[in-house]
């Protein structure tokens, strides 16, 4: 099985509108080449890991 049968190309848009970000409540936006969820009021970006995000505060990568 390929790496490409497990992760998806992109994230469907339904799922984007019901995720928000557990620090702020606010909204996420997906970052495709990184295959992340970024928070842009916390500063934060959640992986994408088999194509499930990963939601946990302590999982996100900090931005600058």
């Amino acid at each position: 099985m390929s790496d490409t049968f497990h992760t998806p190309a992109s994230v469907d848009p339904r799922l984007l509108e019901v995720l928000v970000c557990p620090v702020t409540r606010g909204k996420l936006t997906y970052d495709r080449e990184r295959q992340e969820l970024v928070s842009k009021g916390a500063k934060l970006a959640y992986p994408i890991r088999d194509g499930v995000p990963i939601m946990l505060p302590e999982e996100a990568r900090v931005l600058d």
